[in-house]
C-alpha cells in the first residue's frame, strides 16, 4: 500500500495534519465552490455545508485512512471505503472530480501549513490521497457497472400515506414504464428536487419496504424550521408534492443489508432510522424466516413512531422475533418509558447487529451490545447525512 519513505513522513506529520484538517477542508470547500458553484448548487447538501458537517466529516476520513494506512500497511479498510464510495455513487460522483478536490483540497493544505508542506511532505500526502481516491474510484465504478451505469429516472408518486404528523411516505413507480430496478433491503436512493431558487439538491432516503414490487417506497421526515437550507429538501417534498408529481431518483445504493447468515439478527433503531430496519423486517418475513431475530427501536411517543403498524406486524409474523420498544412520553404497554437500554434484553452468542438512528444512540446500543459478547466486526450502522463516526472516534 504506502510506500516506506512515504509511511515513515505521514507517521511524523499526521498530528500537525490532524490537528489542521478542520481549517484546511474549511478552506477546501470555499476553494472548490468559489471556482465551481455549480457543485454546491446541483451536488453538495447546502445543510450539512452549512452546519460544517460535511467538513467534519472529511476530515474524520482522511484521519481515519491516513492512520489506517500507518498503523496497517498491509490492510485496506474496506468497510469504511465502501460506506463512502455507496453515498458517492448515489449521488453520480465521477472519476474525473478527484483529480479536481485534489487539486482544492492541497491548495488548501498549503495554505494552512504553509512551509512545512516540502516536498517530501507534499509526495507522500499526494500518495495518500491517490491511494483513497483511486481506491473510491473502483469501488464506485463496480457498483455502477452493476447497475448499468449512474443513470438516474423520474419516476411517479402513485400515492402518499401520512405516517405521523412529521414523516410522509412516498410510493412511487417508474414513470417510463420500464421495470424497476432491483434493490436490498436497508438500501436508500437518492432523489433531487428544484428548489425555487433554481438550485437542484440532493437527499438519500432509505427505501421502505421490502424488495419484491413494482413500487417504490420512501418515508421522508420533515425537518423543522425547514428554511434554507437546513430541511429546505424535506420541506420541499412535505409541502409539495403529491399523487401524480414526479421525482428524478437514482439506483438504490447503500452497504447496510442483511448478510444472508443464519445467525441471530439485531434491527435497532431510533426516530427515522426505523426505514430501512422496516424494509429488512419484512423481507425477512417474506422469506419466511425462522431464526432469531430481535427488534429494537426508540422514539419520542408513540404517535411519532412512523411505520409503527408494519413494524409491529413483521415482528409478528416472524416466529423467533421479539420486539422491545421505548418511548420517552406516553408509552403503551408492554412498551417501556425511557431512552433505548439492553441491560435486560438477552442477545445470543454470535449475533449480527445492524443500527440506524441518531449517532449518540448508536454509540450507545453499540457498547451496549459490545458489552454483551458481540463482535464489533458483526455490528453494522447506517447514518443519514455525512458519517461524523469517524470524525467524532477518540
Amino acid at each position: 500500500m504506502l510506500s516506506e519513505q512515504s509511511a515513515a513522513t505521514v507517521r511524523a506529520t499526521l498530528p500537525a495534519v490532524g490537528a489542521s484538517l478542520a481549517e484546511i477542508t474549511e478552506r477546501f470547500y470555499a476553494g472548490l465552490f468559489t471556482a465551481r458553484p455549480e457543485l454546491l448548487r446541483d451536488l453538495f447538501n447546502r445543510g450539512n455545508q452549512a452546519a460544517g458537517t460535511q467538513r467534519q466529516a472529511l476530515a474524520g476520513s482522511i484521519a481515519a485512512f491516513a492512520t489506517h494506512l500507518v498503523d496497517h500497511p498491509d490492510e485496506r479498510p474496506d468497510a469504511m471505503l465502501g460506506r463512502i464510495a455507496h453515498k458517492h455513487a448515489s449521488l453520480g460522483v465521477t472519476a474525473e472530480q478527484y483529480a479536481l478536490v485534489h487539486e482544492h483540497l492541497f491548495a488548501a493544505i498549503a495554505d494552512v501549513l504553509g512551509e512545512a508542506v516540502t516536498p517530501e511532505v507534499a509526495a507522500a500526502w499526494d500518495e495518500v490521497y491517490w491511494l483513497m481516491a483511486n481506491a473510491l474510484i473502483a469501488i464506485e465504478k463496480r457498483l455502477y457497472d452493476e447497475r448499468g451505469g449512474s443513470e438516474w429516472r423520474e419516476w411517479e408518486v402513485v400515492g402518499r400515506v401520512e405516517e405521523t404528523a412529521d414523516v410522509a411516505t412516498f410510493r412511487l413507480r417508474p414513470a417510463d414504464g420500464r421495470p424497476a430496478p432491483g434493490f436490498r433491503a436497508g438500501q436508500y436512493v437518492s432523489v433531487q428536487v428544484e428548489l425555487p431558487d433554481g438550485a437542484r439538491q440532493i437527499r438519500q432516503y432509505s427505501l421502505s419496504a421490502a424488495p419484491g414490487s413494482p413500487v417504490r417506497q420512501i418515508s421522508v421526515k420533515r425537518v423543522p424550521g425547514g428554511t434554507a437550507p437546513d430541511g429546505e429538501v424535506s420541506n420541499h417534498l412535505h409541502a409539495r408534492v403529491r399523487a401524480g408529481d414526479r421525482l428524478r431518483m437514482s439506483a438504490a445504493y447503500g452497504d447496510l443489508v442483511l448478510a444472508g447468515t443464519e445467525a441471530p439478527l439485531l434491527l435497532a433503531s431510533a426516530g427515522i432510522g426505523v426505514t430501512p430496519m422496516v424494509a429488512m423486517l419484512g423481507e425477512l418475513a417474506d422469506a419466511g424466516h425462522e431464526g432469531r431475530v430481535i427488534v429494537v427501536h426508540g422514539d419520542r411517543s408513540p404517535a411519532t413512531h412512523a411505520l409503527r403498524a408494519d413494524h409491529e406486524a413483521y415482528a409478528e409474523k416472524l416466529q423467533g422475533a421479539s420486539a422491545h420498544f421505548w418511548y420517552e412520553t406516553d408509552a403503551d404497554a408492554p412498551h417501556r418509558t425511557g431512552l433505548v437500554d439492553l441491560t435486560d434484553v438477552a442477545v445470543p452468542k454470535g449475533t449480527r447487529a445492524y443500527l440506524c438512528g441518531p449517532l449518540p444512540f448508536m454509540r450507545t446500543v453499540r457498547a451496549q451490545l459490545i458489552g454483551k459478547g458481540v463482535a464489533p466486526a458483526d455490528i453494522h450502522y447506517e447514518v443519514f447525512g455525512p458519517d461524523l463516526w469517524l470524525a467524532q472516534e477518540g
